[in-house]
C-alpha cells in the first residue's frame, strides 16, 4: 500500500477522512470475511490535490492507479483489456460522509471489441457480452463525455458513432484511456451543482474531497440466476425491525438506485435462489452488529452466488431514526447517548408535524397510488420542472416535485419542494432514498402518465401510504404524548443537554418574538439587556439550532417552547459540538 494507492484487501482498515466510506465499508467487509470483489482505492487527498492542480492527474495517482489494477488482476485471474479472462472494473466515488447519489459512477469499464468477444465466448451468451459493452458506452458517454443521447437501448456501436456524431471524438477504445478518464469524473464531480447543494444542505465541508473505489466487476445481468438488489437491514421507513429491499433480476446496481425500473419484493429473491436470500440477511445481520446501526448494502448474484457491493449507515425516515436509535439502545448495540446523537433536532420536527386528519382522507379524491417511500404529507401545487420548483419555492410557494424518475441532478428540486412523486423506481431507488435522508415525504412508482395527470394540480402528498390526494387537504396535530420512544428519548437527552426546556413556567420569560428578535446573532444582547430577571427565555428564534446554541452561550438556562424535545436536542448538539472542539484544541496544543 501507498499513500496514493490502498488495496481493500482487510489487512488494515485506514479511517473514513482518509478512504471514504465506500471504501471504508469494503474493507471492513473484507476483514469479516464477507464476499464481495475486490478493489482499491485512491484516498480523498486525491481529489484535493487534483482539484489545486487545474484538474490534472499526477504522474503518483497514474502509478497507483497501475499498481491497483495489477492487484486486482492477481486476485482475480483476470487481464484489464486482455482478449481472454478480461477484467472490467467500475469507477465509485466516496466521500468520508455519505452523499448517496450526488457524485458520478461508471460502471463496467475497460471494453472494446475483443473483450466483448471474450465475454461472450466465457459466458456463452453473446446477449449478455453485448449487454454489458452498451451499458459501458452509454454510462460512460453520458457520466464522462456528457453526452446526451436519445435512446441508450441501441447497440454499443450504434451509440459510439452517435457520440463521435455529436461531440466529435468518441468513446475511447484503450481501457487505460478509459479508467483515467473516468477517474477524473469522478473527481471533477465533487464539485458538480448537485453534490455542492446536498453538502450546503447537509452541512458537509467542501474540503473533504472524495476517494475514488476501483472494484472489479461482477454482473448482475449475466442471464439466469443473476441479478441485483439493495437490502436494508431494518425497515428505513419505519424502523420496524424486519429486513427490507428489492431485487432486480438480471439488472446491474444502477438499474435499481435510479429509479429507471420498478425491481421486485425481497421476497422473491427468497423464492428463487433461498440459499442466497438466507447468505444475504445473515451477512446484513454481521454487519450491522459490526457497524451499530442499519445498514443499507448493495448486492449483486451472478449466477447463483453472492457479492456485496458497498454497504453504508442506511439513510432513515424521522419516524424510523427515533424508533431505531431507541431500539438499538435498548438492545445494547449503542448507549442511551448514542441514540441521542442519532436523532436530529429536525427529525423530530419533521415527526410532528401535522398529518392528514382519517375523516379527510376518506373523503378525498385519489389522482395516484403508488409505493410509500418516505413517510409523511407535504402539500402544493406539483411541478415537473426542476429548476420551477427552487423558484417557486424560494418565493414561499409551497410546490411538489413530479418526475418521472429522479436523478442526482434533480436534488436541489428535491430539497426545495415540500414532497415527491415519480413515475417509476422502488422504496430503495435514488428518489426514496435522498428523501429519506432529507426528511422529504415521497410517493414513488406511481405509473406512466402521472406527471402529465398532476402537473399543474394543487395536491397532498401521502409518504406514509403511497397515496396522492386531489387538492390541498387540511393537517392536524398529532399527539406525541403517547408514544413511548419519544418519552424515553427525551428523557435520555434531557440529562446531555445541560439546559432546561419547559412547555411553561411561573418564572418571569424573555419573550424574544415580541422583542423582535429573529436572527441567533440577536439573542445575546437581547439577554444582556434584560440583565438578572431573564430567567427564562421564549421564541421563534431559540427553537433554531442557531438560537439555542446563541442562549446557551449567553447563559440562559432554560427555554420555554410547545414541543421541548427538539430543542432539548439542538442544546445537546451544541454541547457535543463544544466539547468536540475543546478536545480538538487540546490536542493541538499537546502536540
Amino acid at each position: 500500500m501507498s499513500s496514493w494507492c490502498v488495496l481493500l484487501d482487510g489487512s488494515e482498515v485506514p479511517g473514513r477522512d482518509e478512504i471514504g466510506g465506500k471504501a471504508w465499508s469494503l474493507a471492513q467487509m473484507r476483514r469479516l470475511g464477507l464476499p464481495g470483489p475486490p478493489a482499491f482505492v485512491l484516498p480523498t487527498r486525491v481529489c484535493r490535490e487534483y482539484h489545486a492542480a487545474g484538474g490534472e492527474l499526477s504522474e503518483p495517482v497514474e502509478e497507483a492507479l497501475r499498481t491497483g489494477i495489477a492487484h486486482l488482476e492477481a486476485e482475480t485471474g483476470r487481464r484489464f483489456g486482455g482478449a481472454e479472462r478480461p477484467l472490467l472494473v467500475s469507477v465509485r466515488s466516496g466521500a468520508p460522509i455519505s452523499m448517496p447519489g450526488m457524485m458520478d459512477t461508471v460502471l463496467n469499464l475497460g471494453f472494446d471489441e475483443r473483450v466483448e468477444q471474450a465475454l461472450a465466448a466465457e459466458a456463452g451468451s453473446a446477449e449478455y457480452a453485448a449487454d454489458t459493452h452498451r451499458r459501458f458506452v452509454a454510462g460512460f458517454a453520458a457520466v464522462v463525455l456528457k453526452a446526451d443521447l436519445d435512446d441508450e437501448s441501441l447497440p454499443a456501436q450504434e451509440l459510439r458513432r452517435q457520440v463521435a456524431a455529436q461531440l466529435g471524438r468518441s468513446v475511447p477504445e484503450d481501457p487505460w484511456e478509459q479508467l483515467r478518464e473516468a477517474v477524473c469524473a469522478v473527481l471533477g464531480s465533487w464539485h458538480s451543482r448537485r453534490a455542492t447543494a446536498y453538502r450546503r444542505h447537509s452541512g458537509i465541508p467542501d474540503d473533504l474531497g472524495t476517494a475514488v473505489t476501483v472494484q472489479a466487476m461482477v454482473f448482475g445481468n449475466m442471464g439466469h440466476g443473476s441479478g441485483t438488489g439493495v437490502l436494508f437491514s431494518r425497515n428505513p421507513l419505519t424502523g420496524d425491525p424486519q429486513p427490507y429491499g428489492e431485487y432486480l433480476p438480471g439488472g446491474q446496481g444502477e438499474d435499481v438506485v435510479s429509479g429507471a425500473h420498478d425491481p421486485l419484493p425481497l421476497a422473491q429473491l427468497a423464492e428463487r435462489h433461498p440459499a442466497v436470500h438466507d447468505e444475504l440477511l445473515a451477512a446484513a445481520r454481521l454487519l450491522e452488529t459490526a457497524h451499530a446501526d442499519v445498514q443499507d448494502i448493495e448486492f449483486t448474484v451472478e449466477r447463483g452466488r453472492l457479492y456485496l457491493l458497498q454497504t453504508r449507515d442506511a439513510k432513515r425516515s424521522p419516524q424510523a431514526a427515533v424508533r431505531l436509535a431507541v431500539d438499538l439502545a435498548d438492545e445494547g448495540l449503542i448507549t442511551p447517548a448514542d441514540a441521542v446523537a442519532r436523532v436530529s433536532a429536525e427529525q423530530v420536527r419533521r415527526l410532528l408535524e401535522p398529518r392528514l386528519d382519517p375523516t379527510d382522507r376518506a373523503g378525498a379524491a385519489v389522482l395516484a397510488t403508488g409505493e410509500p417511500a418516505s413517510p409523511g404529507v407535504g402539500v402544493g401545487t406539483a411541478l415537473a420542472d426542476a429548476d420551477e420548483v427552487v423558484r417557486r419555492a424560494a418565493d414561499g410557494e409551497p410546490v411538489v416535485f413530479v418526475a418521472r424518475t429522479t436523478s442526482p441532478e434533480d436534488v436541489h428540486a428535491m430539497i426545495a419542494a415540500t414532497a415527491v412523486c415519480t413515475e417509476t423506481g422502488g422504496s430503495t431507488s435514488h428518489a426514496a432514498v435522498v428523501c429519506r435522508g432529507l426528511g422529504r415525504p415521497a410517493v414513488v412508482g406511481c405509473g406512466a402518465g402521472t406527471v402529465e395527470r398532476l402537473t399543474g394540480r394543487d395536491v397532498t402528498i401521502d409518504g406514509g401510504t403511497g397515496t396522492v390526494f386531489d387538492g390541498l387537504l387540511p393537517l392536524r396535530r398529532i399527539d406525541a404524548d403517547g408514544d413511548d420512544r419519544l418519552r424515553r428519548l427525551q428523557s435520555w437527552v434531557a440529562e446531555q443537554a445541560g439546559i432546561e426546556v419547559v412547555t411553561d413556567t411561573s418564572a418571569e420569560v424573555l419573550d424574544l418574538d415580541e422583542l423582535g428578535v429573529v436572527e441567533a446573532g440577536e439573542v445575546a444582547a437581547a439577554v444582556a439587556d434584560a440583565g438578572t430577571g431573564a430567567v427564562a427565555v421564549r421564541g421563534s428564534v431559540v427553537e433554531t439550532a442557531d438560537g439555542v446554541g446563541a442562549a446557551i452561550r449567553a447563559g440562559v438556562r432554560r427555554i420555554v417552547a410547545a414541543e421541548p424535545l427538539p430543542v432539548l436536542l439542538a442544546a445537546a448538539a451544541h454541547r457535543r459540538a463544544e466539547q468536540g472542539s475543546q478536545t480538538a484544541a487540546r490536542l493541538r496544543r499537546s502536540a
